[in-house]
């Protein structure tokens, strides 16, 4: 369970740091990087209380992670 944890924090913060660097969002690596962290966590609760799951736990973390990256704007857009 707590390697699953880590495990998923891990490739969300990847997945944040990847997706800055590319250019597909401006919000900064560090603010990128909390985002996917922050919405793959939150998942990650709600997989283990409610059992709601997409797939494996790295499919999960990535999917979440996205989401909290759409959700969660940082920066007003024009």
């Amino acid at each position: 369970m707590f390697l699953t944890l880590f495990g998923t924090l891990v490739i969300a913060g990847i997945f944040g740091y990847v997706v800055e660097k590319f250019g597909l969002t401006h919000n900064g690596i560090l603010p990128s990087i909390i985002i996917c962290v922050g919405g793959a966590l939150i998942f990650y609760f709600i997989r283990i209380m409610f059992g709601i799951s997409f797939g494996s736990p790295g499919l999960d973390a990535i999917l979440s992670s996205i989401g909290a990256l759409i959700i969660v704007p940082t920066r007003f857009r024009k």
